[in-house]
């Protein structure tokens, strides 16, 4: 079984999913943004401003800066209710329409009255958005918040603003608590930049499309026609009961995850084309491939369920 980013036809565009401008609380403009993405070899990127009322709930339109080579998804990253923790909730929309009706979010502080974080994600999901719990560590996010969010396609697993600006990037034990509980959620990897410190270019998405448009980049963001990383690229994969094969950029280490403490590990040198046998009688309901480089860098498959095997 190959997944769908390795196999469907088109390829691969190279999209960061989350990043803030000057329409919140970001220090470069929305065109600076951009240009600085399409110098950087981006194919595509969504500046997801907050939507809030202190910055009059932005979706910021970046539609002047597509061109033949460079395109965007309108976002935003939405806010109502409390966690469980007291605090806001985060949750990044991307394909959301500029007419989205804006929460009664005023600032950065729960508030009574408002809708939940749940609510607030479900009218994005139905607005046609993919719609993504951003990250979890940071946030202090709990499993038992997460369950309450039923309306969403992915969990951040690593968002690299937190990361270089307080250590809290890391969104693998929530999405893999969430996978053992039966959710079918994916991964994706984002930036969060907003250009006050190193926060940009080191976590993106490489979907697999047939056409570098907005409506094609959805589509196949919301089937899981991708992969995460921070650097390694995974060229092709196949998995079955037995093994999994995947074609890489050179790496040091494929790790395979599952339930529990479930995981088998290849490590070498500059590996390229690897094969893990499985131990005869293991199981697991789903599993994800990690790849990482000499550097340390690392890139992440969407979760495979077996079933599907």
């Amino acid at each position: 079984m190959r997944p769908g980013a390795f196999f469907n036809d088109g390829k691969f565009y190279k999209g960061n999913l989350h990043t803030h401008s000057t329409n919140s609380d970001g220090v470069l403009s929305p065109e600076i943004v951009c240009k600085k993405y399409k110098q950087e070899g981006y194919d595509f990127l969504c500046i997801s401003d907050h939507f809030v009322g202190t910055f009059n709930y932005p979706v910021t339109d970046t539609t002047k800066f597509r061109d033949d080579q460079f395109t965007t998804l309108l976002g935003a990253e939405v806010h109502s209710g409390s966690m469980l923790n007291g605090q806001l909730w985060h949750i990044l929309a991307v394909g959301l329409s500029m007419d989205f009706t804006p929460s009664n979010s005023p600032n950065f502080t729960p508030h009574d009255n408002q809708e939940t974080g749940p609510e607030l994600a479900k009218r994005c999901f139905e607005n046609g958005a993919f719609v993504t719990i951003a990250h979890p560590q940071w946030s202090g996010l709990t499993v038992n918040d997460a369950e309450t969010i039923l309306d969403a396609h992915a969990v951040e697993i690593y968002n690299h603003g937190c990361a270089v600006d307080s250590d809290r990037g890391d969104g693998a034990h929530l999405i893999d608590l969430m996978l053992s509980q039966g959710r079918k959620l994916n991964v994706i990897a984002t930036d969060d930049a907003h250009f006050r410190t190193n926060d940009f270019f080191g976590g993106w998405v490489e979907v697999k499309s047939k056409l570098n448009e907005p409506e094609h980049l959805l589509k196949s963001l919301k089937e899981g026609n991708y992969y995460s990383s921070q650097g390694p690229k995974i060229i092709d994969l196949s998995i079955t009961r037995d093994k999994l094969e995947v074609e890489t950029s050179p790496v040091a280490s494929i790790i395979l995850v599952g339930y529990g403490s479930a995981s088998i590990v290849k490590h070498g040198n500059e590996m390229k084309k690897t094969v893990i046998n499985f131990p005869k009688g293991a199981k697991s309901p789903w599993v994800r491939v990690i790849v990482i480089d000499q550097n340390g860098k690392k890139a992440w498959t969407n979760p495979i369920w077996t079933e599907e095997l």
